[in-house]
């Protein structure tokens, strides 16, 4: 069988990996307690080891984007501590009503201070269109103005944005286009910004689950949303869009996607950035839409979020000393962390970002594809 030290050294090395080797892709080893507590504790536990300090790695990205592409993740053990994530997320629904506030407390009320100075001019907190920008306030304006584009918005219509966060896109659709919208968010934090962006626009910012919407709109977006509604949800959700959805509506659903049908996230990131949050895959999601809307353009860029991920880590890094005293140096090796692992997920093609447009069987007219 081997040490644990053996046993995990050959785990790494699968992925091209050396254990304390000379690439700045190659895991440090700075507590040799390191190899007993990722066979005890799984992914949670060698998380929850770099946040402590026990490891490090100069290319933190380059080394998850190895561990991803070969998988090597898959080779680390579930333990009972990591199995009650598991069990938690197949027989409980993760994402009623009052859980659901759980991510908007946890990841997104963390501090206005932190996303101000992570993020671009508008704060937009999902993957930007790298086609022909430059530089993160570009990218993320690009990808405002592909979503109006494929919601072919026209003054005076009617933009339900569920999941608005701090209300770029409706600041963006009002200002550009002259349509009127609604935005609805769980998170307190957020709602402060969106409100005070759009006060003078025909935007109103709702603190409210999307479940408690029931009016008709013209057309409806949910920018990095569906990654919280939870697969017991996915059919309820589509529901709620079917609803609220004119006739001749279009929705837009910018999301990120796994490969693999799942029921569970990672345990890590599921104690420390997103709590009940799981990826949906395209089966999962074609069959809750199934006999509710018609498919007309699926997108993937996913290989620009990789970047977007990126660009968030080095504004991170350089506001540090702005944030140090408030969020204290655990908080940093925690989000670096995060922040690199999830720029490996789209380096490795694990995840996608989509952009999926729905209509209903009613709207008869011709959809033209934009990129």
């Amino acid at each position: 069988m081997g040490s644990s030290k053996e046993i995990v050294t050959n785990m790494f090395a699968s992925g091209g990996i050396t254990v304390n080797g000379n690439n700045p892709w190659d895991l440090q080893v700075r507590n040799p307690k390191l190899y007993d507590r990722v066979l005890a504790g799984g992914s949670l536990g060698f998380g929850e080891a770099y946040m402590e300090g026990w490891w490090d790695c100069e290319a933190l990205d380059e080394f998850f984007f190895r561990v991803q592409y070969h998988r090597v993740d898959k080779m680390i053990p579930r333990d009972l501590n990591t199995l009650k994530y598991f069990l938690k997320a197949k027989f409980s629904n993760q994402q009623t009503k009052s859980k659901a506030k759980e991510v908007a407390h946890k990841h997104y009320d963390i501090g206005n201070d932190l996303f101000e100075l992570m993020l671009d001019k508008r704060m937009i907190y999902s993957c930007a269109y790298w086609e022909t920008a430059q530089t993160l306030d570009e990218a993320q304006e690009a990808k405002l103005d592909l979503i109006c584009r494929k919601l072919k918005l026209e003054p005076g219509m009617s933009l339900l944005d569920i999941g608005c966060g701090w209300g770029g896109l409706l600041q963006y659709a009002a200002e550009r286009y002259g349509v009127k919208g609604i935005g609805v968010t769980l998170s307190e934090e957020q709602a402060i910004i969106a409100k005070g962006i759009n006060k003078d626009l025909p935007v109103e910012i709702r603190v409210q689950d999307y479940r408690d919407v029931h009016e008709k709109f013209d057309r409806i977006v949910s920018v990095g949303m569906l990654e919280h509604v939870g697969y017991r949800n996915y059919r309820i959700f589509m529901e709620r869009v079917n609803e609220n959805l004119a006739d001749d509506g279009i929705c837009l659903l910018h999301t990120i996607g796994g490969n693999y049908s799942t029921k569970v996230t990672d345990p890590w990131i599921a104690k420390y950035i997103f709590p009940n949050g799981m990826l949906p895959s395209a089966a999962q999601l074609s069959t809750a839409w199934q006999g509710l809307f018609i498919l007309e353009d699926w997108h993937n860029f996913g290989v620009y979020y990789d970047r977007t991920c990126m660009e968030w880590r080095k504004k991170f890094e350089q506001s540090w000393p702005q944030l140090n005293v408030k969020y204290g140096d655990t908080f940093y090796r925690m989000w670096r962390y995060y922040l690199s692992a999830s720029a490996a997920s789209f380096r490795s093609r694990k995840n996608h970002l989509w952009h999926i447009v729905l209509t209903k069987p009613k709207h008869l007219g011709l959809y033209k594809s934009i990129r």
